[in-house]
Parts: structure tokens; sequence; C-alpha cells
């Protein structure tokens, strides 16, 4: 049963004689004032623009988020860096050339190119593998910010990988919240 006043209201399965036994929740309407200390520079967001040209072609975005971090100012939080798309994927490897050549090789070897594919069915444009690789991989990674910058581990890079077919213009967010 919920109750409502003008400001008040109550949600319970416990009421007797139409008077409900929990403490009212004072509803707030419009933005939220802010509190003392507020400082708009809590989050801190901006986007990437990366040109990719083939299937399994990767760009190390480490150095570009750790200049997004550094230009937020925010000390202590987390940075979310996000592909926008459904046929790329971001993540952390240690980025050098014999793991750029075997993830993409690991991933098409693992979910292949095949006109069997229910996507491939519907739509036959060849990129059904495309979407259940980015789907696999993951198309955000969340890092921890500490003194300002992200925290990775010395082998520990941030990465970009095209799973599509063809070339795209990609969007990354990066996305740093904290104090």
């Amino acid at each position: 049963m919920i109750q409502k006043t003008p400001e008040y209201f109550c949600t319970t399965v416990l009421t007797y004689k139409n008077i409900c036994f929990c403490p009212p929740v004072k509803l707030f309407f419009g933005p939220i004032p802010p509190a003392d200390g507020y400082d708009a520079r809590m989050v801190h967001q901006q986007t990437l623009t990366l040109k990719t040209v083939r299937h399994g072609q990767m760009h190390d975005l480490t150095g570009q988020i750790a200049g997004i971090v550094r230009e937020s100012e925010i000390a202590v939080g987390t940075v979310n860096i996000s592909n926008v798309g459904s046929t790329g994927s971001i993540g952390c490897i240690e980025y050098e050339p014999g793991l750029i050549d075997d993830l993409p090789a690991l991933l098409d070897r693992l979910i292949p190119p095949s006109r069997s594919y229910g996507h491939e069915q519907t739509w036959h444009d060849g990129n059904g593998h495309s979407h259940l690789q980015s789907t696999w991989l993951g198309q955000s990674l969340t890092l921890p910010i500490t003194g300002g910058i992200p925290n990775l581990g010395t082998w520990q890079q941030v990465f970009h990988i095209e799973l599509d077919v063809k070339p795209r213009t990609r969007t990354v967010v990066v996305t740093v919240m904290g104090e």
C-alpha cells in the first residue's frame, strides 16, 4: 500500500487501521541543492575519436586516458572508458607486438567468422562474429584513480580493439569521477 501526502510518502505492507508503520521519506522535487563544498569538477567527461581500418586493429589509449584524468584534476576516484558501438571493445593488456597479434587471432579462433550465426541470417553483413567478440570482451572498462593518475600495473595498458569487418570512425567516451 502506498500512502502519499504532498511532501512525504510511505511504502509498506504493514498498516493498521489505515496507519502506515514505516518512517516517512521526504520527497524532493527539482534539482537537489548543492552540498557545502560541492565542486563541479567531481565529474569530467571527454570523447576520443579513433579511425580504424581493419578487423583486429588495436590502439593504445593509455596516454590519452592519463591526460584526460590529469586535466580533470581529480585525485581519487574512477575513470570509465567506453566504446560507443557494438563491434568494438575496450580492455587492458601488455601492449606489445606479440599480444597485439595474439589477441585478435585468439578471438577469431574462439569466435570465428562464419555465415552460420543468426545475425548473418538476418542481416547478411559478415559481422556476426564481430558482435559476439565485442560482447565477450566487453565495451567498457573502469579503473581506479590514485594520486591523479589511472592506477595501472607496470605492463598494463588500456586498449581499443576494432572487431568489425570494415573501417570505422569510433567514439570512445572517457568519464572521470571522484574528488
